[in-house]
């Protein structure tokens, strides 16, 4: 609990209940967290609005990261140490086990450069690879 209430102090948020818990909840885990996941476990503690905003805030300061699913169900991982408010750095590949549906970040595979025709110009890239995890295979 220690740790997230650090990540808070450096980040200059209020040291909540909700922010410390949902925070501590992404430091015990290896892999993404959808909102079901943060609803089922906080359901009987803080409300739908306040987890979506304590989320919201989180993705804003740079302390986790959205992932975008096929099935539009968003997940969220925890940032390292180079995202920033505002600013995240987090071009590297998510992977999402087909088995036991656990979203990795492979932090340190990032996405090659994408070369776009003359007038594009990207905004964001993400790059999702599924099969099955070291655990399943």
């Amino acid at each position: 609990m220690q740790q997230a209430i650090d990540i808070l102090k450096t980040n200059n948020l209020s040291i909540t209940d909700s922010r410390t818990k949902i925070l501590a909840a992404f430091l015990k885990k290896n892999y993404a967290l959808a909102y079901s996941d943060m609803e089922k476990k906080f359901k009987d503690i803080f409300d739908r609005a306040t987890i979506y905003r304590t989320l919201s805030t989180f993705i804003e300061k740079g302390i986790i990261h959205s992932i975008p699913t096929s099935d539009n169900i968003s997940m969220y991982a925890l940032c390292k140490n180079e995202c920033t408010e505002h600013h995240h750095h987090d071009e590297h590949v998510h992977f999402i086990c087909n088995d036991c549906g656990e979203t990795t970040c492979l932090d340190k595979i990032t996405i090659p450069k994408v070369k776009l025709p003359k007038g594009y110009k990207a905004a964001d890239v993400k790059m999702i690879v599924s099969g099955q995890c070291e655990q399943c295979n």
